[in-house]
């Protein structure tokens, strides 16, 4: 007897303890270490979020506008691997700075800020434009070197997000060539200039050049800094190349630590250390990890990782799932075969209690994590549904504007020789042209909104007293309902909307006011419901 509960508990001990300490001291206390710090990834936040206040207090105290923008850029920089949204805020008011101020210098300076927040949050098409509108030749030494260092980072993102081998060798190759560019502009011997050439090295398969240059600038970064993180995280990528896998997982989990403490949402190295562990068997903690990384992208809004994410996660999903699965089936046939020994059972259903709870808390877990990834799926098909409709349809705008822009031309150039110098005033002086042509567009305008929204008004009628909701015709909008039509497509800006509707700023506030006033709600909230009629339903 004693010998059979000697082999029922080693087999119990193998089954509880998922991936035993096969490596070394080191790395298990990193583990443990990184295990820890992930629990209290909400202290970190909430410290970041503290730092970033202290910044907007001084920038309600500053009125310097060349001061304004410094701090703004501060808090890009924080908010840049943080908060997606927020960074491109920020940058948003530098752009309107540089504007006022008309300095070329720091217009393209924001600019490109702006293509880098775009780029690592996935919007690689605006990156891509904001590039090209750059004129590189202008820029001074200092933006260039940031114009290269950005499309490097555009350009690997692009390879990561795609992931497709036919296409990659175009963006190595324009890596390669900007790489060459940005080491030409870089002064050799400085720091900058050999990260760059280890990464230069590494591209070619000088592996062994490349880590011994990574390791000496590792050593002169300070601990717990973002410098810190990214060089570790550079060694890591070189060691897996060289096949040293202490070392690769050493530095990932330095990587991953360092990032968890910085507060940043927008890092690789959690993912990356995921996706390794899970290569190696260690399912648990790589499921654990993929979440952290999830909830992570989630909160900066990052369309690039959860893309990367979507990938990666079902196959650790399905493996945890197997796992506990076996767990299960294991204990019940345990249970089974000691039922005989009344000690020996009470131990087993001990056991099996433990692994039902644990179950039910993965299977919690899940539909969390479930519910995130179909969240942000909605608000993908969304945005690109939009984008499509409303592309489409402009690009037909102008088309049909460039058509009638050709045949007011002829019909110009023909007065002008038959010497209708009358009719031609009459031609400009009138009106009824400009008013059909508007009229057509906000009737293009509404027929597109109600191909997207097809409910839109029945929804909006809701929020409505009953005596104060709105019957149009078919496939029509009237102002009020334009006004928050363009809302509900994100468009906020009360310049834009009386722009686009030819009216004056306060007359939109005026129509607002009036909707508002007939509202069923709470007017404090009202815009928000607006923007969230026509929501995609879960698939």
């Amino acid at each position: 007897m004693k010998r059979l509960l000697f082999i029922i508990l080693s087999i119990l001990g193998s089954c509880t303890f998922s991936f035993s300490g096969s490596r070394g001291t080191e790395i298990d206390s990193l583990l443990r270490m990184l295990d820890k710090t992930i629990e209290k990834r909400a202290i970190y936040t909430s410290e970041k979020e503290q730092k970033i206040e202290g910044i907007k207090r001084l920038l309600k105290r500053e009125h310097s506008p060349e001061k304004r923008f410094q701090l703004n850029n501060t808090l890009i920089a924080e908010y840049q691997s943080f908060i997606c949204d927020s960074a491109l805020g920020y940058i948003d008011r530098n752009i309107q700075l540089a504007n006022s101020l008309n300095n070329r210098e720091l217009m393209d300076e924001s600019k490109l800020r702006l293509a880098f927040v775009l780029s690592i949050s996935g919007l690689f098409t605006q990156a891509s434009e904001i590039f090209d509108s750059i004129e590189y030749g202008s820029l001074p030494h200092h933006l260039k070197v940031f114009y290269c260092w950005g499309y490097i980072r555009y350009n690997e993102n692009l390879i990561k997000y795609t992931d497709h081998p036919k296409y990659e060798t175009v963006h190595i190759q324009e890596i390669a060539r900007c790489r060459d560019t940005l080491m030409r502009l870089l002064g050799e011997g400085t720091d900058t200039y050999l990260k760059e050439k280890s990464f230069k090295l590494k591209a070619e398969g000088a592996f062994e050049a490349s880590a011994e240059i990574q390791t000496e600038l590792f050593k002169k970064e300070q601990v717990d800094s973002h410098g810190y993180a990214m060089a570790a995280m550079g060694l890591s990528m070189i060691h897996k190349e060289l096949g040293n896998q202490s070392l690769q997982e050493k530095y990932l989990l330095l990587a991953a630590l360092t990032d968890v403490r910085l507060a940043v949402k927008e890092n690789e190295s959690l993912l990356t250390l995921a996706i390794y562990l899970y290569e190696q068997g260690d399912v648990n903690r790589a499921y654990n990890y993929i979440q952290a990384a999830l909830d992570d992208a989630n909160f900066y809004n990052s369309r690039f990782r959860n893309a990367v994410i979507a990938r990666t996660q079902p196959k650790i999903e399905a493996l945890y799932l197997t796992k506990i699965e076996q767990q299960r089936r294991n204990l019940r046939s345990y249970a089974l075969a000691i039922s005989v020994f009344l000690v020996v059972l009470v131990i087993t259903l001990y056991f099996l209690y433990k692994q039902i709870k644990t179950v039910s808390r993965a299977r919690r877990n899940l539909n969390t994590m479930n519910g995130q990834l179909i969240s942000a799926n909605q608000r993908l098909d969304e945005a690109n549904l939009i984008r499509e409709r409303y592309i489409g349809y402009y690009i037909n705008q102008c088309a049909v504007y460039l058509d009638k822009l050709d045949e007011f031309r002829k019909t110009v150039n023909r007065k002008i020789k038959a010497g209708q110098l009358d009719e031609l005033q009459k031609l400009s002086v009138s009106t009824a042209t400009l008013e059909k042509d508007a009229q057509e567009l906000y009737t293009d305008f509404d027929s597109t909104f109600l191909e997207v929204y097809p409910n839109f008004v029945e929804e909006f009628n809701a929020l409505l007293r009953e005596d104060e909701r709105y019957v149009l015709k078919k496939d029509h909008l009237n102002t009020e309902l334009r006004i928050f039509a363009l809302i509900r497509l994100g468009i906020t800006d009360v310049n834009q909307i009386a722009t686009f509707l030819r009216y004056s700023i306060q007359t939109i506030y005026n129509y607002k006011s009036k909707v508002k006033g007939k509202a069923a709600v709470d007017i404090d909230h009202f815009e928000e419901k607006v923007k969230k009629i026509g929501i995609f339903p879960v698939r």
